[in-house]
């Protein structure tokens, strides 16, 4: 029953990546421009004082790494869930060899979606990024299950 619900939300975040890939540049933008302004505001305490110039240099950078940082994030979800839908047990094994091939040409289809929306791109770099969250979420998930299992398994009459 646990594999069933990992399975529905692995569809369902694959379901978002593709919605997320629908839209068109100024869409994606608006998205990223209001989590850029509001985390720059922040973590920038002269922001408001800096030249129009120094602005627009420090927003560019800043909305790139933080849309680097939601493909590589919503990825190691993906990663996650998918691990845990698959069952993986030992890192080198090849259900682990499954997950990342699995995840690796997701993100290939996903970029190559994103070649026939208006504005967006097909970056191979975005296909190592989402791998590597990909990757992420699966090493995550070996060490939530292996916490849990030895949680699991450990005697409470033993203190230590």
């Amino acid at each position: 029953m646990k594999r069933k619900i990992f399975i529905i939300f692995t569809f369902v975040i694959m379901i978002l990546i593709f919605c997320f890939s629908m839209e068109n540049s100024s869409e994606s933008s608006h998205r990223s421009v209001n989590i850029t302004e509001f985390i720059v505001k922040i973590f920038v305490s002269n922001y408001e004082d800096m030249s129009a110039d120094d602005k627009k240099y420090l927003f560019k950078q800043t909305e790139h790494i933080i849309r680097k940082l939601a493909h590589y994030s919503i990825y190691t979800v993906f990663g996650f869930l998918l691990s845990l839908s698959v069952g993986s047990g030992k890192f080198m094994s090849r259900r682990t060899l499954i997950i990342v091939s699995f995840g690796f040409v997701y993100a290939c289809s996903d970029e190559f979606h994103q070649y026939f929306v208006s504005g967006r791109s097909c970056k191979f770099t975005d296909v190592m990024i989402d791998t590597g969250g990909v990757i992420t979420g699966l090493i995550i998930s070996m060490l939530v299950l292996h916490i849990y299992d030895r949680f699991k398994h450990k005697s409470f009459s033993n203190p230590l």
